[in-house]
Protein backbone atom coordinates (compact mmCIF):
# COMPACT_ATOMS: atom_id res chain seq x y z
CA UNK A 1 0.00 0.00 0.00
CA UNK A 2 2.81 2.42 0.92
CA UNK A 3 4.51 1.55 -2.39
CA UNK A 4 1.34 2.44 -4.37
CA UNK A 5 0.94 5.71 -2.45
CA UNK A 6 4.57 6.52 -3.20
CA UNK A 7 4.04 5.95 -6.91
CA UNK A 8 0.90 8.10 -6.93
CA UNK A 9 2.76 10.85 -5.08
CA UNK A 10 5.54 10.69 -7.67
CA UNK A 11 3.07 10.94 -10.54
CA UNK A 12 1.33 13.92 -8.96
CA UNK A 13 4.51 15.97 -8.62
CA UNK A 14 4.72 19.09 -10.77
CA UNK A 15 6.44 18.90 -14.12
CA UNK A 16 9.23 21.19 -12.95
CA UNK A 17 9.87 19.05 -9.87
CA UNK A 18 9.96 15.89 -11.99
CA UNK A 19 12.34 17.53 -14.44
CA UNK A 20 14.66 18.54 -11.61
CA UNK A 21 14.63 15.01 -10.24
CA UNK A 22 15.34 13.44 -13.62
CA UNK A 23 18.11 15.97 -14.12
CA UNK A 24 19.70 14.97 -10.81
CA UNK A 25 19.55 11.28 -11.69
CA UNK A 26 21.10 12.07 -15.04
CA UNK A 27 23.98 13.96 -13.35
CA UNK A 28 24.63 10.99 -11.06
CA UNK A 29 24.67 8.52 -13.95
CA UNK A 30 27.09 10.61 -15.96
CA UNK A 31 29.34 11.21 -12.97
CA UNK A 32 29.87 7.48 -12.42
CA UNK A 33 30.41 6.35 -16.00
CA UNK A 34 33.97 5.32 -16.90
CA UNK A 35 35.24 6.77 -20.18
CA UNK A 36 38.57 4.94 -20.35
CA UNK A 37 37.38 1.99 -22.45
CA UNK A 38 35.34 2.86 -25.53
CA UNK A 39 33.51 0.54 -27.88
CA UNK A 40 34.33 0.22 -31.58
CA UNK A 41 31.16 2.08 -32.58
CA UNK A 42 32.22 5.21 -30.73
CA UNK A 43 34.63 5.95 -33.57
CA UNK A 44 32.13 5.19 -36.35
CA UNK A 45 29.11 7.21 -35.24
CA UNK A 46 28.69 10.58 -36.93
CA UNK A 47 27.74 12.31 -33.71
CA UNK A 48 26.97 15.63 -35.42
CA UNK A 49 23.77 14.23 -36.98
CA UNK A 50 20.63 15.73 -35.52
CA UNK A 51 18.78 12.44 -35.02
CA UNK A 52 20.72 9.28 -34.19
CA UNK A 53 19.11 5.95 -33.35
CA UNK A 54 21.31 3.38 -31.63
CA UNK A 55 20.10 -0.21 -31.64
CA UNK A 56 21.54 -3.28 -29.98
CA UNK A 57 20.73 -6.29 -27.86
CA UNK A 58 20.03 -5.82 -24.19
CA UNK A 59 23.27 -5.77 -22.21
CA UNK A 60 25.74 -4.92 -24.99
CA UNK A 61 26.56 -1.47 -23.58
CA UNK A 62 24.32 1.06 -25.33
CA UNK A 63 23.63 3.06 -22.17
CA UNK A 64 27.31 3.25 -21.27
CA UNK A 65 28.14 4.47 -24.78
CA UNK A 66 25.52 7.22 -24.54
CA UNK A 67 26.69 8.38 -21.11
CA UNK A 68 30.32 8.40 -22.26
CA UNK A 69 29.39 10.62 -25.19
CA UNK A 70 27.49 12.99 -22.92
CA UNK A 71 30.33 13.14 -20.40
CA UNK A 72 32.99 13.92 -22.99
CA UNK A 73 31.13 15.91 -25.65
CA UNK A 74 28.04 17.64 -24.24
CA UNK A 75 27.46 20.34 -21.61
CA UNK A 76 26.49 18.83 -18.26
CA UNK A 77 23.81 21.37 -17.41
CA UNK A 78 20.18 22.17 -18.23
CA UNK A 79 20.97 22.06 -21.96
CA UNK A 80 21.40 18.28 -21.81
CA UNK A 81 19.32 15.49 -20.38
CA UNK A 82 19.48 11.72 -20.46
CA UNK A 83 16.32 9.85 -19.53
CA UNK A 84 15.16 6.25 -19.77
CA UNK A 85 11.72 5.89 -21.36
CA UNK A 86 10.79 3.21 -18.83
CA UNK A 87 10.78 5.89 -16.12
CA UNK A 88 7.50 5.99 -14.22
CA UNK A 89 7.02 9.61 -15.33
CA UNK A 90 6.08 8.35 -18.79
CA UNK A 91 3.29 6.17 -17.43
CA UNK A 92 0.98 9.21 -17.53
CA UNK A 93 2.99 11.86 -19.39
CA UNK A 94 3.94 11.92 -23.04
CA UNK A 95 7.39 12.34 -24.47
CA UNK A 96 6.09 15.47 -26.22
CA UNK A 97 5.11 16.99 -22.85
CA UNK A 98 8.50 16.16 -21.43
CA UNK A 99 10.29 17.74 -24.38
CA UNK A 100 8.22 20.93 -24.19
CA UNK A 101 9.22 21.34 -20.55
CA UNK A 102 12.86 20.55 -21.40
CA UNK A 103 12.94 23.18 -24.16
CA UNK A 104 11.40 25.79 -21.88
CA UNK A 105 14.36 25.29 -19.56
CA UNK A 106 16.89 25.80 -22.36
CA UNK A 107 17.23 22.17 -23.42
CA UNK A 108 19.17 21.37 -26.60
CA UNK A 109 20.42 17.77 -26.31
CA UNK A 110 17.79 15.08 -25.69
CA UNK A 111 19.13 11.56 -25.03
CA UNK A 112 16.42 8.89 -24.80
CA UNK A 113 17.19 5.35 -23.66
CA UNK A 114 15.07 2.16 -23.64
CA UNK A 115 12.86 3.27 -26.54
CA UNK A 116 11.24 -0.16 -26.77
CA UNK A 117 9.55 0.53 -23.41
CA UNK A 118 7.57 3.46 -24.87
CA UNK A 119 5.03 2.33 -27.45
CA UNK A 120 4.67 5.51 -29.53
CA UNK A 121 8.33 6.52 -29.38
CA UNK A 122 8.83 6.64 -33.16
CA UNK A 123 5.88 8.93 -33.90
CA UNK A 124 6.67 11.27 -31.02
CA UNK A 125 10.37 11.44 -31.89
CA UNK A 126 9.34 12.38 -35.45
CA UNK A 127 7.11 15.16 -34.06
CA UNK A 128 9.91 16.41 -31.81
CA UNK A 129 12.33 16.39 -34.72
CA UNK A 130 9.93 18.34 -36.93
CA UNK A 131 8.64 20.83 -34.34
CA UNK A 132 11.74 21.52 -32.25
CA UNK A 133 14.50 22.18 -34.82
CA UNK A 134 16.84 23.41 -32.08
CA UNK A 135 16.88 19.97 -30.44
CA UNK A 136 19.46 17.26 -31.15
CA UNK A 137 18.09 13.78 -30.38
CA UNK A 138 19.79 10.45 -29.71
CA UNK A 139 17.53 7.44 -29.17
CA UNK A 140 18.65 4.05 -27.93
CA UNK A 141 16.63 0.86 -28.02
CA UNK A 142 16.60 -2.91 -28.19
CA UNK A 143 17.38 -4.63 -31.47
CA UNK A 144 13.83 -5.96 -31.28
CA UNK A 145 12.58 -2.62 -32.64
CA UNK A 146 14.78 -2.76 -35.73
CA UNK A 147 11.85 -3.78 -37.91
CA UNK A 148 10.21 -0.45 -37.08
CA UNK A 149 12.82 1.63 -38.88
CA UNK A 150 10.35 2.97 -41.40
CA UNK A 151 7.65 3.81 -38.87
CA UNK A 152 6.67 7.48 -38.94
CA UNK A 153 9.17 8.03 -41.76
CA UNK A 154 12.06 8.04 -39.30
CA UNK A 155 14.21 6.36 -41.92
CA UNK A 156 14.30 9.68 -43.82
CA UNK A 157 15.32 11.65 -40.76
CA UNK A 158 17.50 9.39 -38.62
CA UNK A 159 20.89 7.77 -38.96
CA UNK A 160 20.75 4.22 -37.58
CA UNK A 161 23.62 2.39 -35.90
CA UNK A 162 23.81 -1.13 -34.51
CA UNK A 163 26.00 -1.94 -31.51
CA UNK A 164 27.20 -5.53 -31.29
CA UNK A 165 28.56 -7.16 -28.16
CA UNK A 166 32.25 -7.18 -27.33
CA UNK A 167 34.48 -8.59 -30.04
CA UNK A 168 37.31 -10.83 -28.88
CA UNK A 169 39.67 -7.90 -29.46
CA UNK A 170 37.54 -5.59 -27.31
CA UNK A 171 37.28 -8.27 -24.62
CA UNK A 172 41.08 -8.40 -24.39
CA UNK A 173 41.39 -4.62 -24.23
CA UNK A 174 38.59 -4.44 -21.65
CA UNK A 175 39.91 -7.13 -19.32
CA UNK A 176 43.67 -6.87 -19.79
CA UNK A 177 44.08 -3.12 -20.23
CA UNK A 178 45.58 -3.67 -23.68
CA UNK A 179 45.34 -1.53 -26.80
CA UNK A 180 44.86 -3.90 -29.73
CA UNK A 181 43.58 -2.22 -32.90
CA UNK A 182 41.09 -3.90 -35.24
CA UNK A 183 42.25 -5.53 -38.48
CA UNK A 184 40.19 -5.68 -41.64
CA UNK A 185 39.33 -9.06 -43.08
CA UNK A 186 41.67 -8.37 -46.01
CA UNK A 187 44.51 -7.53 -43.62
CA UNK A 188 44.00 -10.79 -41.77
CA UNK A 189 43.94 -12.81 -44.98
CA UNK A 190 47.06 -11.14 -46.37
CA UNK A 191 49.07 -10.79 -43.15
CA UNK A 192 47.75 -13.60 -40.99
CA UNK A 193 51.15 -14.78 -39.75
CA UNK A 194 52.49 -11.34 -38.86
CA UNK A 195 49.31 -10.28 -37.07
CA UNK A 196 48.96 -13.52 -35.11
CA UNK A 197 52.63 -13.40 -34.05
CA UNK A 198 52.28 -9.81 -32.86
CA UNK A 199 49.26 -10.68 -30.73
CA UNK A 200 50.97 -13.81 -29.33
CA UNK A 201 53.82 -11.63 -28.11
CA UNK A 202 51.37 -9.97 -25.68
CA UNK A 203 48.86 -12.67 -24.68
CA UNK A 204 48.14 -16.39 -24.69
CA UNK A 205 45.23 -16.29 -27.14
CA UNK A 206 43.90 -19.84 -26.68
CA UNK A 207 43.35 -19.46 -22.94
CA UNK A 208 41.76 -16.02 -23.33
CA UNK A 209 39.59 -17.24 -26.21
CA UNK A 210 38.15 -20.10 -24.18
CA UNK A 211 37.12 -17.61 -21.50
CA UNK A 212 35.63 -15.25 -24.06
CA UNK A 213 33.43 -17.96 -25.55
CA UNK A 214 31.85 -18.51 -22.14
CA UNK A 215 31.71 -15.00 -20.69
CA UNK A 216 33.07 -12.29 -22.93
CA UNK A 217 30.35 -11.01 -25.26
CA UNK A 218 28.21 -8.90 -22.91
CA UNK A 219 30.18 -6.32 -20.87
CA UNK A 220 28.23 -7.00 -17.68
CA UNK A 221 30.26 -10.21 -17.19
CA UNK A 222 32.69 -8.03 -15.23
CA UNK A 223 30.13 -7.56 -12.48
CA UNK A 224 29.90 -11.26 -11.57
CA UNK A 225 30.85 -14.23 -13.74
CA UNK A 226 29.16 -16.66 -11.31
CA UNK A 227 25.71 -15.24 -12.07
CA UNK A 228 26.48 -14.17 -15.64
CA UNK A 229 24.67 -16.99 -17.43
CA UNK A 230 21.66 -16.78 -15.14
CA UNK A 231 21.41 -13.07 -15.86
CA UNK A 232 21.83 -13.65 -19.60
CA UNK A 233 19.05 -16.24 -19.59
CA UNK A 234 16.83 -13.74 -17.78
CA UNK A 235 17.61 -11.07 -20.39
CA UNK A 236 16.68 -13.45 -23.21
CA UNK A 237 13.44 -14.26 -21.43
CA UNK A 238 12.66 -10.55 -21.06
CA UNK A 239 13.28 -9.98 -24.76
CA UNK A 240 10.85 -12.77 -25.62
CA UNK A 241 8.16 -11.89 -23.08
CA UNK A 242 8.37 -8.10 -23.12
CA UNK A 243 10.30 -6.58 -26.03
CA UNK A 244 8.88 -8.68 -28.84
CA UNK A 245 5.39 -8.52 -27.36
CA UNK A 246 5.51 -4.72 -27.07
CA UNK A 247 7.10 -3.93 -30.40
CA UNK A 248 5.47 -6.40 -32.81
CA UNK A 249 1.96 -7.55 -33.59
CA UNK A 250 2.15 -10.83 -31.69
CA UNK A 251 0.12 -12.15 -28.77
CA UNK A 252 0.93 -14.21 -25.70
CA UNK A 253 0.40 -17.45 -27.60
CA UNK A 254 2.92 -16.36 -30.23
CA UNK A 255 5.39 -15.52 -27.46
CA UNK A 256 5.05 -19.04 -26.06
CA UNK A 257 5.56 -20.52 -29.52
CA UNK A 258 8.67 -18.37 -30.01
CA UNK A 259 10.10 -19.59 -26.69
CA UNK A 260 9.41 -23.19 -27.70
CA UNK A 261 11.12 -22.57 -31.02
CA UNK A 262 14.20 -21.14 -29.30
CA UNK A 263 14.36 -24.18 -27.01
CA UNK A 264 14.43 -26.43 -30.08
CA UNK A 265 17.12 -24.33 -31.75
CA UNK A 266 19.31 -24.27 -28.64
CA UNK A 267 19.65 -28.07 -28.72
CA UNK A 268 19.96 -28.45 -32.47
CA UNK A 269 22.28 -25.69 -33.72
CA UNK A 270 23.85 -25.51 -36.11
CA UNK A 271 21.37 -27.27 -38.34
CA UNK A 272 19.68 -27.00 -41.71
CA UNK A 273 16.09 -26.51 -40.65
CA UNK A 274 13.34 -28.69 -42.03
CA UNK A 275 10.66 -26.02 -41.99
CA UNK A 276 7.74 -28.40 -42.43
CA UNK A 277 8.90 -30.72 -39.64
CA UNK A 278 9.83 -27.86 -37.31
CA UNK A 279 6.57 -25.96 -37.87
CA UNK A 280 4.62 -29.13 -37.07
CA UNK A 281 6.61 -29.68 -33.89
CA UNK A 282 6.09 -26.09 -32.74
CA UNK A 283 2.45 -26.12 -33.81
CA UNK A 284 2.50 -23.16 -36.21
CA UNK A 285 2.20 -22.60 -39.95
CA UNK A 286 5.25 -22.35 -42.20
CA UNK A 287 4.80 -18.59 -42.59
CA UNK A 288 4.48 -18.11 -38.82
CA UNK A 289 7.62 -20.17 -38.23
CA UNK A 290 9.61 -18.01 -40.66
CA UNK A 291 8.20 -14.90 -38.96
CA UNK A 292 9.23 -16.12 -35.49
CA UNK A 293 12.71 -16.99 -36.73
CA UNK A 294 13.12 -13.48 -38.12
CA UNK A 295 11.92 -11.97 -34.84
CA UNK A 296 14.53 -14.00 -32.95
CA UNK A 297 17.21 -12.83 -35.36
CA UNK A 298 16.24 -9.16 -35.14
CA UNK A 299 16.33 -9.51 -31.35
CA UNK A 300 19.94 -10.75 -31.62
CA UNK A 301 19.17 -14.17 -30.19
CA UNK A 302 19.92 -16.20 -33.32
CA UNK A 303 21.77 -15.75 -36.61
CA UNK A 304 20.52 -17.23 -39.87
CA UNK A 305 22.60 -18.04 -42.94
CA UNK A 306 20.99 -18.10 -46.38
CA UNK A 307 22.07 -19.59 -49.67
CA UNK A 308 24.05 -17.23 -51.87
CA UNK A 309 21.70 -18.03 -54.76
CA UNK A 310 18.38 -17.60 -52.96
CA UNK A 311 19.04 -14.46 -50.98
CA UNK A 312 17.01 -13.71 -47.84
CA UNK A 313 13.53 -12.75 -48.95
CA UNK A 314 10.67 -12.92 -46.49
CA UNK A 315 9.54 -16.30 -47.83
CA UNK A 316 12.88 -18.11 -48.01
CA UNK A 317 13.98 -20.42 -45.26
CA UNK A 318 17.53 -20.15 -43.88
CA UNK A 319 20.04 -22.83 -44.75
CA UNK A 320 21.60 -22.82 -41.27
CA UNK A 321 20.64 -21.41 -37.88
CA UNK A 322 23.03 -20.49 -35.07
CA UNK A 323 22.65 -18.95 -31.65
CA UNK A 324 23.73 -15.31 -31.94
CA UNK A 325 26.92 -15.81 -29.93
CA UNK A 326 28.62 -18.61 -27.97
CA UNK A 327 27.74 -17.10 -24.58
CA UNK A 328 24.05 -17.78 -25.25
CA UNK A 329 24.81 -21.47 -25.78
CA UNK A 330 26.27 -21.72 -22.27
CA UNK A 331 23.16 -20.02 -20.86
CA UNK A 332 20.58 -22.17 -22.63
CA UNK A 333 22.23 -25.55 -23.09
CA UNK A 334 24.36 -27.76 -20.87
CA UNK A 335 25.31 -30.00 -23.80
CA UNK A 336 27.73 -27.75 -25.67
CA UNK A 337 28.67 -28.71 -29.22
CA UNK A 338 32.23 -27.56 -30.00
CA UNK A 339 31.65 -27.35 -33.74
CA UNK A 340 28.58 -25.22 -33.17
CA UNK A 341 30.51 -22.86 -30.90
CA UNK A 342 33.22 -22.38 -33.52
CA UNK A 343 30.82 -21.57 -36.32
CA UNK A 344 28.63 -19.40 -34.08
CA UNK A 345 31.66 -17.31 -33.14
CA UNK A 346 32.80 -16.97 -36.74
CA UNK A 347 29.35 -15.84 -37.91
CA UNK A 348 28.88 -13.51 -34.96
CA UNK A 349 32.17 -11.65 -35.42
CA UNK A 350 32.14 -11.33 -39.20
CA UNK A 351 28.50 -10.32 -39.50
CA UNK A 352 29.22 -6.92 -38.01
CA UNK A 353 30.97 -5.75 -41.17
CA UNK A 354 30.42 -8.49 -43.75
CA UNK A 355 27.80 -10.53 -45.57
CA UNK A 356 27.85 -14.27 -44.95
CA UNK A 357 26.10 -16.90 -47.06
CA UNK A 358 25.78 -20.65 -47.04
CA UNK A 359 27.78 -22.51 -49.66
CA UNK A 360 27.72 -26.17 -50.66
CA UNK A 361 31.53 -26.28 -50.78
CA UNK A 362 33.03 -25.15 -47.49
CA UNK A 363 31.08 -23.63 -44.62
CA UNK A 364 30.71 -19.94 -45.45
CA UNK A 365 30.96 -17.60 -48.41
CA UNK A 366 31.89 -14.09 -47.24
CA UNK A 367 31.12 -11.01 -49.34
CA UNK A 368 30.66 -13.29 -52.36
CA UNK A 369 34.46 -13.51 -52.53
CA UNK A 370 36.01 -15.63 -49.81
CA UNK A 371 35.27 -19.25 -48.88
CA UNK A 372 35.98 -20.52 -45.36
CA UNK A 373 35.96 -23.97 -43.82
CA UNK A 374 35.77 -23.89 -40.00
CA UNK A 375 37.05 -26.74 -37.84
CA UNK A 376 39.58 -27.98 -35.30
CA UNK A 377 43.36 -27.76 -35.51
CA UNK A 378 43.60 -30.90 -37.65
CA UNK A 379 41.11 -29.61 -40.23
CA UNK A 380 42.50 -29.95 -43.76
CA UNK A 381 41.82 -27.98 -46.91
CA UNK A 382 40.76 -31.07 -48.83
CA UNK A 383 37.14 -30.00 -49.18
CA UNK A 384 37.95 -26.53 -50.56
CA UNK A 385 41.31 -27.13 -52.27
CA UNK A 386 39.87 -26.45 -55.72
CA UNK A 387 38.28 -23.16 -54.65
CA UNK A 388 40.23 -19.94 -55.16
CA UNK A 389 40.30 -17.46 -52.28
CA UNK A 390 39.61 -20.20 -49.75
CA UNK A 391 40.99 -20.75 -46.25
CA UNK A 392 40.72 -23.13 -43.35
CA UNK A 393 39.74 -21.46 -40.07
CA UNK A 394 41.21 -23.65 -37.33
CA UNK A 395 40.47 -23.69 -33.62
CA UNK A 396 43.18 -24.35 -31.00
CA UNK A 397 46.09 -22.97 -32.99
CA UNK A 398 48.03 -19.91 -31.86
CA UNK A 399 49.52 -18.72 -35.14
CA UNK A 400 48.74 -19.14 -38.83
CA UNK A 401 50.35 -22.15 -40.46
CA UNK A 402 50.25 -22.67 -44.23
CA UNK A 403 46.70 -21.78 -45.29
CA UNK A 404 45.20 -22.13 -41.81
CA UNK A 405 44.07 -19.07 -39.92
CA UNK A 406 43.42 -19.18 -36.15
CA UNK A 407 39.72 -18.97 -35.39
CA UNK A 408 40.28 -16.44 -32.60
CA UNK A 409 41.94 -14.01 -35.05
CA UNK A 410 38.57 -13.28 -36.66
CA UNK A 411 37.61 -11.70 -33.35
CA UNK A 412 39.86 -8.77 -34.32
CA UNK A 413 37.73 -7.60 -37.25
CA UNK A 414 35.90 -4.98 -35.17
Amino acid sequence: MHYIIGILSYICLSRSTIMERLQRWFYMNVQHVNTKFKRYLWYDIQWENRLIILLGARGVGKTTLLLQYIKEKLPINEETIYVSLDDIYFSNHSLIEFTEEFVKRGGKFLILDEAQKYKSWAIEVKNIYDNFPEIKIIVSGSSAIELLKSEADLSRRAIYYKLAGLSFREFLNYTRNLNFSPSTLEEILNNKLEISLEINNQIKPIKEFETYLKYGYYPFFKENTLTYHTRLAQIINTVLEVDLLNTHSIDINATLKTKKLLAEIAYMVPFKPNVKKLSTKIGVSRDSLIKYLKLLEHADIINMIYSETKGMSALNKPEKIYLNNPNIAFSLNNNINTGSLRESFFVNQLRVNHQLNYTTIGDFLVDDRFTFEVGGRSKSKKQIKEISNSWVVADNIEISVANKIPLWLFGFTY
